[in-house]
């Protein structure tokens, strides 16, 4: 449940909107604003955000779309395998 409804991309949000010029204090409080209604079943943490005008006013639905790519989660797996397995 966790990783299908985005959860997992909080950290790489806020600090998108620190890029964006918001104060982390103010960055934590948007994401998890909107990632305790993910976690109370209210939606996926990426349509929230879409939704949300104070994240979309620094944020177009494009970028957050880029941060919930999987590979950025999966770009080095290659290199991991290689190194835990050796090669093929």
């Amino acid at each position: 449940m966790l990783f299908r409804s985005g959860l997992h991309n909080s950290q790489r949000i806020l600090l998108a909107l620190v890029e964006k010029g918001i104060s982390r204090e103010e960055s934590y409080r948007l994401v998890q604003r909107n990632a305790m209604r993910t976690w109370g079943g209210e939606g996926d943490l990426i349509d929230l955000l879409k939704g949300d005008t104070d994240v979309t006013s620094k944020l177009a639905p494009e970028e957050i779309d880029k941060l919930f790519d999987l590979e950025y989660h999966f770009k080095h797996v290659d290199t991991i395998f290689e190194r835990v397995f050796g090669a093929a």
